[in-house]
């Protein structure tokens, strides 16, 4: 038996995470990771004792080859004689139309059309192909960007999901033995070029972090994961009596809280860090992806320090007031701001006073076009650091399609945007002050205008803060 065949079996058993009568989705993209679990369950569905359909998304973001990845899937399932639910999402268009990130639009219209295929199919478990890698790397980032509590426990092996659950039985499996199980059945998995992109956080911890823990011990994946499901132990217990505490001390309305500092400071530290955690989820509506422990932290040396009044900033708006005994939380209108100017360079980001962020990587393209809220610029024929700021007087574009250029202000009219918003709208511009987009209205000629897959360029992504109502890319929702 094959390692990845004997881990999986045990993974499996000892999660107790697939029983008799399952039925069984099983999301499949083509790559090795889910095609080896697709492979792996069809040819024991008999020992399982469960029906098993499939389930593929193209999200229409490679053109041709994303059409064939989801051709493969089905061939694939005709010769398992399985089911094959499939879904074609423009996802481009809907990041561009909801002001998403890429891989947060993807994600979020995966996961929709899992929910509606267990509908229509009756399963009661999605089942995923993250694995043992995965996890390092998720944990990794997560410590590394500062989160806390059950978030530094990176990707749960059972979640509660729609109307059943999603599991994932790959997590106690390392990526080479997913490989090697791969060649040894003679399974020809498609490949996705963004995978290895240094534009996503995950893909440079796996191309430069992992490869050395994994040197050092290369059963690291399985310590991993044992920290990770003895850490959502431990986190369940506390949160459970930080919980029971809370019911004793806070009100709460719609999108506030007051908290009674007496009663809150005679709790130990472990469960007053675990109290603001909860008070953050019930007011972020559980997403609290861009919350980490310095805002913890803020609100925390609030609470306890010798100065009876005072406030903390948090994302989303979000305020603490301490007034004497007592601590509000509650989300205020955003006070208008000043002009801004900002350096933007390779591998930053920035948060604008308008509740936007706007990032510069540098990559490769695999799509065969760009929304609005994406700018390509050949690193050839640009000059960094580039300049993010507000309007001023006189400012013109050499828009795309248009002879000559064209005063910014005559833009913002034609586009019906609001004084207010013109004050606040970003306006980019190279380090020779060459204006090169009004992000979402229009991209100068100087945006490169054909992608070849072979080049490098300087992408700049321009989509809405995601504080207590979106995801980042860098740390997708699991």
């Amino acid at each position: 038996m094959l390692a990845f065949e004997d881990n999986v079996f045990h993974f499996i058993r000892k999660h107790q995470l697939i029983e008799a009568g399952d039925h069984l989705l099983v999301a499949v993209s083509g790559g090795p990771d889910s095609l080896a679990l697709l492979h792996f369950l069809t040819s024991r569905i008999e020992r399982f004792r469960v029906k098993i359909t499939a389930a593929h998304v193209n999200h229409m973001l490679r053109g041709e080859a994303s059409r064939k990845d989801l051709l493969f899937v089905k061939s694939f399932c005709e010769s398992c004689r399985i089911g094959c639910e499939t879904a074609e999402i423009p996802v481009l268009e809907k990041a561009e139309e909801e002001g998403l990130g890429i891989e947060e639009a993807a994600r979020k219209y995966r996961y929709a059309f899992l929910a509606e295929a267990m509908e229509k199919t009756g399963a009661n478990k999605v089942v995923l192909g993250h694995h043992g890698d995965d996890q390092m790397e998720t944990v990794l980032m997560r410590l590394t960007r500062g989160a806390g509590g059950k978030g530094r426990a990176g990707i749960p092996f059972r979640r509660p999901f729609a109307k059943g659950d999603i599991i994932r039985p790959l997590l106690g499996t390392a990526k080479k033995e997913i490989i090697d199980y791969c060649a040894h059945y003679h399974l020809e998995p498609r490949t996705d070029e963004s995978n290895a992109s240094p534009a996503f956080a995950r893909n440079r911890f796996r191309a430069s972090v992992l490869p050395f823990l994994q040197k050092e011990n290369p059963r690291a994946h399985l310590h991993f994961q044992r920290f990770s499901e003895e850490l959502l132990e431990d986190e369940t217990y506390l949160y459970g009596l930080a919980q029971e505490k809370l019911k004793q001390m806070a009100e709460t309305g719609p999108g506030t809280c007051t908290l009674d500092l007496r009663k809150f400071k005679e709790m130990p530290m472990p469960l007053q860090r675990r109290a603001i955690h909860l008070i953050l989820k019930y007011l972020y509506n559980e997403d609290i992806k861009d919350v980490t422990a310095i805002h913890t932290d803020a609100v925390l040396k609030l609470a306890s320090g010798s100065n009876p009044s005072g406030s903390a900033d948090l994302p989303g708006g979000l305020k603490a007031v301490r007034d004497y005994g007592r601590m509000a939380f509650s989300f205020g209108r955003r006070p208008a701001r000043s002009a801004y100017q900002y350096v933007l360079d390779e591998g930053m980001k920035i948060d604008l006073p308008n509740g936007y962020t706007i990032k510069l990587v540098k990559s490769k393209i695999s799509y065969s076009s760009l929304p609005k809220n994406m700018l390509l610029l050949h690193i050839n024929d640009t000059s960094l650091p580039l300049i993010v700021r507000t309007r001023k007087p006189g400012d013109r574009i050499e828009a795309k399609g248009l002879n000559g250029s064209k005063k910014v202000k005559d833009i913002f009219i034609d586009e019906k945007i609001s004084k207010p918003e013109r004050d606040l709208w970003p306006v980019v511009t190279d380090s020779k002050g060459n204006i090169l987009w009004l992000p979402n209205l229009k991209k100068a000629k100087f945006e490169s205008g054909l992608i070849l897959p072979d080049e490098t360029y300087y992408v700049v992504h321009y989509c809405k803060q995601t504080t207590s109502r979106g995801q980042s890319q860098d740390e997708s929702g699991y």
